[in-house]
């Protein structure tokens, strides 16, 4: 089978995915291997972009979660799509790795909408914890099952997961990937999402040590 095949599975994987495709993908980054997913369960097609060999122990692993604002157009809103490029290019100099982008979780989970309402919001002088529950929105509604899943579907046993976030390994790990370490991502800061970054550091217990640089 090479790289450009395309695969359809018979069944789901061990927690609920469906493995549909399998595909090269060049990147400015690099030759990645996009795999597609169902989510049985949810329903979301999902997608892992897989370098090199990624089964075993210690894989370079990155959960990035969707933000088409970040991701696609650029905003300075907030880090993630500084985030998104880092992670990328760190799997391909270490030569094997694989970034699990997942759908669905826009916005913490509450959708592309509500997270611009939510921005709107904070240009009224809300931080972003604040904007979400003031929409009747839990702070973080988002889950990842099927991250596990796919991680499970790809025979990765441990991670090195690069995250400032401590749910995301707390969530791995319940859902039975083990995690041999924490990798900091740590974007610069700039004028227009330093106090969306301070709010995550301060009440969402996000790892950015590197803020108390940029002056309080």
């Amino acid at each position: 089978m090479t790289a450009m095949d395309v695969v359809t599975d018979p069944g789901p994987g061990p927690s609920g995915v469906v493995r549909v495709v399998n595909v090269r993908l060049p990147t400015v980054h690099g030759d990645f291997r996009a795999i597609g997913y169902l989510d049985r369960d949810g329903g979301e097609e999902q997608v892992a972009l897989v370098y090199g060999d990624v089964a075993g122990e210690r894989t370079l692993t990155r959960l990035h979660s969707e933000c088409l604002t970040g991701d696609a157009f650029g905003s300075l809103h907030c880090d993630c799509g500084d985030q998104l490029s880092a992670a990328l290019r760190a799997i391909a100099a270490e030569g094997s790795g694989v970034l699990v982008y997942l759908r669905g979780h826009e916005g913490r989970g509450i959708g592309l909408l509500a997270k611009l309402q939510a921005m709107k919001l904070q240009t009224e002088g809300l931080d972003t914890v604040e904007a979400n529950l003031a929409l009747g929105f839990p702070v973080d509604a988002r889950d990842y099952r099927v991250a596990a899943d796919i991680l499970h579907d790809l025979d990765v046993d441990s991670v090195r997961l690069m995250s400032n976030n401590p749910c995301k390994r707390e969530a791995l790990l319940r859902h039975g990937i083990k995690v041999a370490e924490q990798v900091p991502l740590l974007m610069p800061p700039h004028e227009e999402n330093i106090r969306y970054l301070r709010t995550k550091r301060e009440r969402l217990d996000h790892y950015l040590p590197h803020l108390n640089a940029a002056g309080e």
